[in-house]
């Protein structure tokens, strides 16, 4: 103050009313004069101010992802941490409806009806319940290892420390362009919702497309809380229209629909239960994939969740058997109300705007309204997975910079804690939506599928096995399962059962692709189109990996020199325990069952 007042004395900047003054405390009267001085500026400065670049900040704290203790610079390996530099300001009712949100969309409301004319109703509702089954035991797998190291780009820094380097560059890539490529998917998908509305075309889907781009970029731009207060909403309106359609399709099932009266099993039998034999049950599972997709978001956002020891294992529980009912109960009635042969379903190359099962079934009931509030269901839900998507897609890239194996520049992140380079490029994928008034706009619906469908497969067998050689370094090190925050309910055996169906899954999407249904009458060319659009994946995968294999000659991870230290959340375990056993055993009965499985 004293050096204030001389400068005030000499005519400097400062005047007799800009001198700081001490501010008092209430009760003691005594001035504190540590407290900050506060710059007040326009709400426009303030806007333009938090793009600006915070250096301190990473996607991917130092030496949280260590690869023999070699990836990062040493010196920053102690200053590990599990906090996530990014805005912690997601909550476990956030988390919840980010799992649920991001994977109700166009595969289930949509893509489904392409499984149904597939594989007939049991082929669809086999696929379903056993991706289901391999999700279970791929989410505890991942819950357990994302709340002891709650880190960003969280699939591909499991892969890199405790499979191989390589294998975790080309998951976190892979990844990255299976949600880089549904933005632009499900934009076509909610311009082609329009269509329900404007049969004679009468306005382009360019103006349609320009206006959910811009809502879905604005809504990134608030940054993680806006992104999870949006999810949280379409969420909502989404899970409400799926029970809504239950409790619906069952009153239509039995005879309620004024033009269809009992229905039952009618169309298992007339025009049959499977369509396409073995082959179009094999082709069903990519599209189940592709509908399951999202579901793992909350491993992903573990990095900007406030407190994900409390949050991730309800999370993990509840959106299972969540997301399990709502598909597998909507899924039968689906198989029940509508036959494979129907016209309308979407079948390859085709964007039909009618082409939802679940609208056709309220059509075929003669209801009047409801088709047309259902399409506005649809139309929300594509809207929420392309949210979903730039946040994936955005956060992925962040971290993959981080790591060093993507362009240094995609680690910006700004004064908010936005990754703000990762979002502009994730958002200029959305630019192929325009190809929507092309008139190709089902054909490019059929390559986006391609690209996406075996992507979560690719990632869901990554988590499965890095959890099998983690828990397998974890006891070579000495470890116990005592010491672990969350453990998988299905444990190892379940990381087994989840990666061998997804090697199956890929292995039966290969004979599906290189001899497909028609095969003979195909041609050469109608052939290679058809492998490609069902394995496009894999070579583009294996193109990742041993590019970086054989340019870094990476070692595969070997358990005793897995680095099982940096970036580990440290609990006080015992007292946690202690307090939650306290806590549960205050609860009734019933919720004591019902938080075993939730």
């Amino acid at each position: 103050m004293a050096s204030m007042m001389n400068d005030v004395e000499k005519g400097s900047q400062y005047s007799k009313d800009t001198i700081p003054s001490p501010m008092y405390s209430a009760s003691m009267g005594e001035p504190r004069y540590e407290e900050a001085i506060e710059v007040y500026q326009s709400v426009p400065r303030r806007i333009f101010e938090s793009f600006k670049r915070d250096p301190t900040l990473t996607v991917t704290p130092r030496g949280v992802i260590g690869v023999d203790g070699r990836v990062f610079n040493p010196e920053f390996a102690a200053l590990a941490t599990a906090n996530s530099p990014l805005a912690r300001q997601l909550k476990g009712r956030h988390l919840q409806m980010i799992a649920i949100g991001g994977s109700i969309g166009t595969g289930l409301f949509v893509a489904s009806g392409k499984s149904l004319e597939a594989g007939g109703p049991a082929s669809l509702l086999i696929c379903f319940s056993l991706i289901g089954v391999m999700l279970y035991c791929t989410m505890h797998a991942l819950g357990e290892m994302a709340v002891l190291f709650p880190v960003a780009g969280s699939f591909s820094a499991y892969s890199t420390r405790f499979l191989d380097p390589a294998w975790g560059f080309a998951m976190g890539w892979n990844y990255a362009m299976q949600w880089l490529v549904i933005l632009p998917l499900e934009i076509i998908a909610a311009s082609i919702t329009i269509n329900f509305w404007d049969n004679s075309g009468k306005y382009d889907h360019a103006i349609f497309v320009t206006i959910f781009l811009f809502v879905i970029i604005l809504i990134n731009l608030f940054g993680v809380k806006g992104y999870g207060e949006a999810e949280f909403f379409f969420s909502i309106v989404k899970v409400i229209a799926v029970i809504g359609y239950i409790l619906l399709g069952i009153v239509i099932n039995c005879g309620g629909g004024s033009d269809t009266g009992y229905i039952g099993a009618r169309y298992w039998h007339n025009p049959g239960a499977f369509h396409n034999g073995f082959k179009g049950l094999c082709s069903v599972f990519v599209t189940a994939a592709f509908a399951f997709a999202g579901t793992e978001l909350v491993g992903l956002a573990a990095a900007e969740t406030a407190n994900p020891r409390k949050s991730l294992p309800t999370a993990i529980k509840q959106v299972f058997w969540r997301i399990s009912l709502f598909y597998i109960l909507s899924l039968t009635l689906v198989g029940l109300l509508v036959p494979y042969d129907e016209k309308r379903l979407l079948t390859g190359g085709s964007a039909n705007a009618a082409a939802s099962p679940f609208v056709i079934s309220i059509q075929n009931a003669g209801i009047e309204v409801l088709p047309s509030l259902m399409n506005l269901v649809i139309l929300i839900a594509v809207l929420s997975v392309g949210n979903s998507s730039i946040f994936g897609s955005s956060r992925t890239i962040a971290a993959l910079a981080d790591q060093g194996q993507a362009p240094k520049i995609f680690s910006y992140i700004d004064r908010k804690g936005r990754p703000m380079v990762a979002i502009a490029f994730a958002s200029c994928f959305g630019l192929i939506a325009f190809s929507a008034d092309s008139g190709k706009s089902g054909d490019v619906l059929d390559w986006m599928l391609s690209l996406s469908g075996l992507s979560s497969i690719f990632t869901w067998g990554s988590i499965c096995l890095a959890h099998i050689r983690f828990r397998k370094a974890w006891k070579v090190q000495g470890h116990s399962l005592d010491e672990l925050a969350f453990r998988s309910q299905p444990g190892v055996v379940g990381s087994w059962i989840g990666f061998i169906f997804n090697v199956l899954v890929i292995i039966g999407q290969f004979w599906v692709g290189a001899w497909p249904v028609n095969y003979g009458a195909k041609g050469s060319r109608g052939q290679a189109e058809s492998f490609f659009l069902a394995y496009l994946g894999v070579p583009i995968v294996i193109l990742f990996y041993l590019s970086y294999k054989i340019w870094f000659r990476t070692p595969v991870m070997r358990s005793k020199n897995m680095d099982l230290v940096t970036g580990r959340q440290d609990l006080n375990l015992p007292s946690l325990i202690a307090e939650e056993k306290a806590e549960r055993a205050a609860w009734p009965r019933w919720k004591r069952a019902y938080k075993i499985f939730c």
